[in-house]
């Protein structure tokens, strides 16, 4: 089934995303060293992440609202794919899990404590949940698409409304990822000096959601012919994951349940 063609869906073969790309790849890599037994996934995506987990894990169930190639789990038995909307994680049992990961998917979700909530119910005591969303202070304009982002402390006290422990890092980039953020970053002005009276903060998200695609789009194709080797040249070594602070571009949680 086609997913829909937008840039929220970050995808490995368009060099634009690279920037994105191979952020959200370091989450999965630092996930599958500390993943085992049966682990749970909200959000499949474009399924990149299925070939750096699967490998990890005793069985592998994958979760998204839209169905992903065929191939993408035929090429691994121990991982299963069912299409859901969450929460609730509806047909998975109470302590049926040791893992539950999910990336750059929680500020979609209207009901975000509802869905922690969940998560915790799924986990086995000692499990872990493994969970990326983007820093609000690094954001450099409204994303439409999001319900809601957070603040380190605001997604801290999230996760510690329903789980005993929570560790506290984010994913922070080098002197190459700070030159395309600021390229980044002047292209975002180019475009919302045509904004004066505000409307991406005044108008309600749906309205702005196709516009702020194709925009967003626009502007990472720009950067990428502009900026050729810098945009594809960014990798995954470029980031790190380190304990959380204002300059870091994801939160990236780990809640335990005792």
């Amino acid at each position: 089934m086609g997913k829909p063609q937008t840039a929220e869906r970050v995808s490995q073969r368009d060099a634009s995303d690279n920037y994105v790309f191979q952020r959200s790849l370091l989450a999965y890599v630092y996930a599958s060293e500390r993943v085992s037994g049966r682990v749970l996934e909200v959000g499949t995506g474009s399924g990149y992440g299925v070939e750096v987990i699967a490998p990890k894990a005793e069985y592998f169930l994958t979760i998204d609202k839209h169905t992903p190639s065929v191939e993408l789990v035929e090429n691994h038995p121990n991982v299963e794919f069912r299409a859901m909307t969450v929460p609730p994680l509806v047909g998975i049992a109470d302590e049926s899990v040791d893992c539950v990961i999910s990336f750059q998917v929680i500020e979609h979700i209207k009901q975000d404590g509802e869905f922690v909530r969940e998560v915790h119910r799924v986990l086995k005591k000692g499990g872990k949940f493994i969970v990326s969303t983007p820093n609000r202070t690094m954001s450099l304009t409204r994303n439409p698409w999001h319900v809601r982002e957070y603040t380190p402390e605001e997604f801290a006290a999230l996760l510690e409304g329903t789980f005993e422990s929570v560790e506290a890092l984010g994913v922070e980039g080098n002197e190459k990822v700070w030159e395309y953020y600021e390229q980044n970053r002047k292209g975002v002005e180019r475009i919302t000096r045509f904004d004066p009276l505000d409307l991406q903060h005044r108008l309600p998200r749906w309205m702005l959601q196709i516009p702020y695609d194709l925009l967003n789009r626009l502007n990472r194709r720009r950067l990428l012919a502009n900026n050729t080797a810098l945009t594809t040249g960014i990798t995954m070594a470029d980031y790190s994951v380190v304990p959380i602070h204002p300059r870091c571009f994801d939160l990236l949680y780990i809640a335990t349940k005792k």
